[in-house]
């Protein structure tokens, strides 16, 4: 019998955890969140006890106490279906759950709205949300995938001024440039010293041999490269990809994600995959390095009066 309900304990984060690892390979490339993208949201938080708040916007799906499913906030007004692909016709009912619980405030004039991002390969939940009256967006994102095996790999080449080294996230001097260096990539205020070490610390994906920077002679960290990996599946993850906007045009992102694998192909990986939005210019070089299967999506936006 179908039942649905909160999530509701630790034992839950970790059921939703497995129940990811277990369907990498039994869903189509980028329809579950990868493991990354769980474990960020979960304990990517300056504190030892993580994200406090993990459980608030998350639904989940059960049949007879197996996980089938679940509907959750991705961030904004985005939310995301998990769900086990012979469960598919419980998408309708998550699309109401999240409609009547995650919907956001229109920031350009009055209402709500809800966000659903869908791959193009999707066309089942495409005609689900265009019946319920969602409109596709010009916007969207890529997840890219490379096979080893595939493509020869190039040795990295570190411009004049820089080498490459592994971060050491017990010290946390290292952890403020990791934390600086993100602030300023990405244009953000908000990450601390603190957070990324307690990732470090918590996150079963993390691996310190895979998490490389491009450092300057007096100690700068001028790029970065994080490389999660999935045993189960042997699968890595790029997440973050990054050069600080004073140190771009060198060819360090490049380098840096060339040595990642290397390392990847080392250790046995048998895939690896990065994400990014549609628009990007780094989908050139991610293309060039081997990242050859190309999935593109678009988010589904529906726009709610205010009652």
């Amino acid at each position: 019998m179908i039942h649905n309900r909160p999530i509701q304990t630790e034992a839950d984060y970790w059921r939703v955890y497995r129940f990811l690892i277990d369907h990498v390979r039994h869903v189509p490339l980028g329809f579950h969140w990868d493991m990354r993208r769980w474990e960020g949201m979960r304990f990517y938080e300056a504190s030892p006890a993580g994200n406090v708040g993990w459980m608030n916007g998350r639904h989940l799906w059960e049949d007879d106490g197996q996980l089938v499913g679940m509907a959750h906030q991705e961030g904004g007004s985005v939310a995301y279906l998990e769900i086990h692909p012979d469960y598919r016709h419980l998408e309708p009912e998550m699309v109401v759950w999240a409609e009547a619980n995650l919907l956001r405030p229109v920031p350009e004039g009055d209402g709500k709205q809800l966000h659903f991002f869908v791959y193009e390969y999707d066309t089942a939940r495409q005609e689900l949300l265009a019946a319920r009256g969602y409109e596709k967006m010009s916007y969207g994102g890529v997840i890219r995938q490379m096979w080893f095996g595939e493509h020869e790999l190039a040795q990295p080449h570190m411009a004049d001024g820089y080498t490459m080294r592994t971060t050491n996230p017990e010290d946390l001097a290292d952890c403020q440039r990791i934390a600086d260096l993100l602030n300023a990539a990405f244009g953000r205020s908000f990450h601390t010293a603190e957070e990324y070490q307690w990732f470090t610390r918590k996150a079963p994906g993390f691996r310190q041999y895979l998490d490389l920077v491009a450092v300057t002679a007096d100690g700068t960290f001028a790029s970065y490269v994080g490389i999660p990996y999935d045993d189960v599946n042997q699968r890595g993850v790029f997440e973050p990809v990054c050069t600080h906007p004073g140190h771009r045009q060198r060819g360090l992102g490049k380098a840096l994600m060339q040595e990642g694998l290397l390392r990847l192909q080392a250790i046995g990986a048998a895939d690896v995959t990065v994400e990014t939005g549609d628009m990007i210019p780094a989908n050139a070089l991610y293309g060039s390095l081997g990242f050859t299967q190309v999935e593109k999506g678009h988010y589904w936006r529906k726009l709610f009066e205010n009652e």
